[in-house]
């Protein structure tokens, strides 16, 4: 039978989440690599949270280059990279006042805390500056690294050595090991100052005098210099924020261990301001945002951190953020521009989006020439034609984002939506219940086929180094790859390449070390890697982690198609119907929470075509995946699939399946004969009685936690 699309809702969300991976990983290495951005800071986070509040509606369509799995970007190719001994994490922001509250409640909620208990919280100013890390090693700073893209940063201690807020070494009261975390930065006045007197050396000299755009930008440029004589030229500060690796605590708030650096002579927020409501975090909020323009430096929010300790060792962190931080982000603003033109961009999947190309106009010190019309609808939403006069909004939805046409005339004709791939001249169609149109070229459109490899080799997928845009159209013009194959027999390409403009024996053996270290590559990557819709990195974790390898899917793909086949509506059953049993069939048949019928129904889509079928095969004959393994601590439930039900006391929902997956179980929702344990609190009803029918063993929750106590 014919493949049942997934929900609009679905569609949309996963084409959107493409879109917004794309750009921000742009702007990403624009901020942190190359150190000139192209938007502001509020406008990137205005990115992110668009990403996240679809995620968090669609959590299996979650992408690994989303920045809600990212840190920062690579680090730069000019500095030693060195591996951080624990994670620099980024925050999640909060954008409103109910945001915060929000943020209060979920905290509430994941301690399971009575409405009658204090939750103090920390509040300081949230530096514009860059990342940095000091390790002290026997109270003397041994190392100080760049958050990068948060496992890996930049050595720049020698350059950190010129600043003088760092001290070398620290007083007989501190750990014998501890790393300091905070922000390098530079003040608005010595900002002004650095970019005069370039101005007058560029004048002395007759060279064009190189301007830094802001503070942020002057900081991290002086600090990832390869020369330390210009960092320490440059008027740098250091204010610490909190802390990494360590060998002791010097208290168990977090207001009582940054009291303990300050009084090591670092530079901290001192006293730093604690306070038990979301009411008195916003007060101060108000405070720092009336003061924001007379502070000696650039701040972008206010950030609330738990002050116990304890609590946040329980909260712990959630992909790439602590849940026990978050970021109040301070609002943007808004301008008016004129549509020069709408131009279609054909993105990895064939989706043709419509861009609307801009006069040029300054927002909030950036500007701005392009906005995204997202597809056919909006536009006609908008009622957008070249020509109009638009209004960009800087702090909402989208960024930049067309929020008001200002020239909507009735009657008139909408914008003519293209019915052909300008790319590749094939029809372009949206499929039943889409919103977005897509190519029908697939490989054979230039779009596409690059787009796909790009995606294949990315950092969240196969992470193979050398093969960026430049390259890859290289060896597509050459005609050496056209589908993720060809990539593992470039070797065979050798001689042929070397000399080539830009090539030496160096690089060439260099690139072909890259492919060959990725022959066993993480079969969730692989998986990811194969750009097959709705499947996410997570998704790809998700599913390896209940079938473990990648013949598995395939065959589960082969269920699928063949539940689809013989699926047939029952006599006088409406469409609607079939099609929600049909879904939840296939949704069971998966078996993994959060993995819903979209997914299935894009696998058995991806392998009911001859040519994907030769594709996978093509390349599992070149590489070979080891079976999906996921770090955890062995325990008697390691491997095991475990059910919560009933009301949990001591610990949320949450929590419980946080501990579950920590110790190498795979967490289900329903009992099945596959179900291992069945973890019982008080108010246990079906889902006991049947463990008890199957045979399955239960325990209560004072049971489990002995199970988790006793994995150390």
């Amino acid at each position: 039978m014919t493949a049942l699309p997934a929900t609009e809702a679905e569609a949309e969300a996963a084409a959107e989440l493409e879109r917004l991976a794309r750009e921000i990983a742009y702007h990403n290495r624009r901020y942190h690599t190359d150190d000139a951005p192209e938007i502001s800071d509020a406008d990137y986070d205005v990115l992110v949270r668009r990403n996240n509040a679809i995620e968090a509606a669609f959590p299996h369509l979650v992408r690994a280059d989303s920045p809600s799995r990212l840190i920062g970007a690579a680090p730069a190719s000019h500095l030693a990279k060195v591996r951080h001994a624990r994670a620099m994490t980024s925050l999640d922001n909060a954008f409103s006042d109910e945001d915060v509250a929000e943020f209060v409640a979920r905290l509430r909620r994941f301690l399971r805390l009575a409405d009658d208990t204090a939750i103090a919280l920390t509040a300081e100013p949230k530096i514009d500056g860059l990342s940095c890390s000091l390790r002290y090693e026997n109270r003397r700073l041994v190392q100080a690294l760049t958050r990068g893209d948060g496992t890996t940063g930049e050595d720049v201690t020698a350059n950190v050595a010129t600043i003088a807020d760092i001290p070398k070494a620290l007083p007989a009261s501190a750990p014998e090991l501890f790393e300091v975390r905070g922000e390098v930065y530079m003040a608005k006045a010595d900002f002004a100052a650095l970019n005069a007197r370039l101005a007058a050396e560029a004048a002395e000299t007759g060279k064009e005098a190189r301007q830094f755009a802001n503070p942020r930008n002057a900081a991290a440029g002086s600090l990832r210099q390869k020369d330390a004589s210009v960092t320490a030229s440059r008027p740098l500060r250091f204010l610490a924020h909190g802390w990494g690796e360590v060998s002791a605590l010097p208290a168990d708030t977090q207001a009582g261990v940054m009291a303990a650096i300050h009084g090591w002579g670092i530079p901290t927020r001192f006293p730093l301001n604690a306070f038990d409501t979301a009411a008195g975090l916003l007060g101060e909020y108000a405070a720092l945002q009336a003061l924001r323009a007379d502070l000696p430096f650039d701040i972008d929010g206010v950030v609330y951190k738990v002050d116990r300790l304890d609590w946040q060792e329980r909260l712990g962190f959630v992909a790439r953020a602590p849940r026990w931080a978050i970021a109040h982000k301070f609002p943007a603003e808004r301008a008016q521009t004129t549509i020069e033109a709408i131009h279609i961009q054909v993105g990895r999947t064939g989706k043709l989006t419509p861009v609307a190309r801009l006069t040029p106009v300054t927002v909030g010190g950036v500007v701005v020439s392009n906005a995204t019309l997202h597809n056919a609808d909006e536009i006609a939403r908008l009622d957008a034609h070249p020509g109009d006069r638009v209004v960009i909004q800087r702090a909402g939805d989208v960024i930049p984002q067309i929020v008001e046409n200002l020239s909507r005339t009735e009657g008139r004709a909408p914008w003519p939506f293209p019915a052909h791939c300008p790319e590749c001249g094939s029809e372009a169609v949206a499929e039943e219940d889409e919103v977005d149109v897509r190519c029908t070229g697939g490989l054979v459109c230039p779009a596409q086929r690059l787009e796909r490899l790009k995606h294949f080799v990315s950092r969240g997928a196969l992470n193979i180094d050398g093969l960026g845009e430049k390259t890859l159209v290289e060896f597509l013009d050459l005609g050496w790859i056209a589908e993720p194959g060809d990539i593992f027999r470039l070797a065979t390409h050798r001689d042929e390449l070397i000399g080539r403009e830009g090539w030496q024996a160096k690089s060439v053996d260099a690139l072909l070390a890259a492919i060959s270290a990725r022959r066993e590559p993480d079969a969730a990557r692989l998986l990811f890697g194969l750009g097959i819709r709705h499947i996410g990195i997570i998704t790809a974790r998700d599913l390896l982690k209940h079938y473990a390898a990648l013949p598995a899917i395939r065959a589960l793909a082969g269920e699928i198609i063949a539940l689809r086949d013989a699926a047939t509506p029952a006599l006088g059953e409406e469409q609607a119907k079939f099609r929600n049993r049909l879904d939840k069939a296939i949704a069971e048949r998966i078996g993994v929470e959060n993995v819903g019928a979209a997914v299935g129904h894009a696998l058995a889509d991806f392998f009911h075509e001859a040519h994907n079928r030769a594709v996978w095969d093509d390349l599992l004959g070149e590489v070979t995946p080891p079976p999906f393994v996921v770090e955890t601590r062995a325990s008697e439930v390691s491997g095991k699939t475990v059910v919560f039900t009933g009301s949990l006391e001591t610990m949320s929902r949450e929590e419980a399946k946080a501990q579950a997956e920590s110790l190498g179980a795979r967490v289900a929702g329903s009992v099945s004969a596959k179900t291992d344990l069945l973890v019982a609190g008080p108010g246990a009803g079906s889902k006991a009685r049947k463990a008890a029918e199957l045979g399955i063993r239960v325990v209560d929750e004072a049971g489990w936690q002995a199970i988790v106590a006793a994995a150390g």
